[in-house]
């Protein structure tokens, strides 16, 4: 049997940001607190702390797209904007057939490499 721990395969993850001065939390990550001005150094991250964002989500907002562009080898795609216990909202692919203004979903993020060149992490709400 071949011990697969020794391979580092990390869990895709998009990361919210706290401000350590006030606790106030954000994302995507702002280079000044909006509530207390407090700098984050873009390099080091000093002065900020990173969290994942994931779990129930509240779907705020949906749309449809029919046309996409060439490599997507679907009809359309839903997305839409969720919003997490915490308050923050994220936009991603919405994975339910018939979505509802406030229905309750669950956040995940996955790799997607439908795109020419580097894969991104997104947010996809089922």
């Amino acid at each position: 049997m071949i011990d697969f721990s020794a391979y580092d395969v990390k869990t895709p993850e998009i990361l919210g940001h706290r401000c350590c001065a006030c606790g106030s939390i954000y994302y995507p990550a702002p280079m000044i607190c909006a509530k207390c001005s407090a700098r984050r150094d873009p390099v080091t991250g000093k002065h900020w702390e990173t969290f994942a964002l994931e779990g129930p989500v509240t779907l705020r907002s949906w749309t449809r797209v029919w046309n996409l562009p060439d490599g997507y080898n679907v009809k359309f795609l839903l997305f839409g904007i969720a919003e997490f216990a915490n308050g923050l909202r994220a936009s991603g692919r919405v994975a339910v057939e018939e979505p509802t203004i406030g229905m309750r979903l669950t956040s995940r993020v996955e790799e997607s490499d439908e795109r020419p060149g580097k894969p991104v992490n997104i947010f996809v709400f089922e």
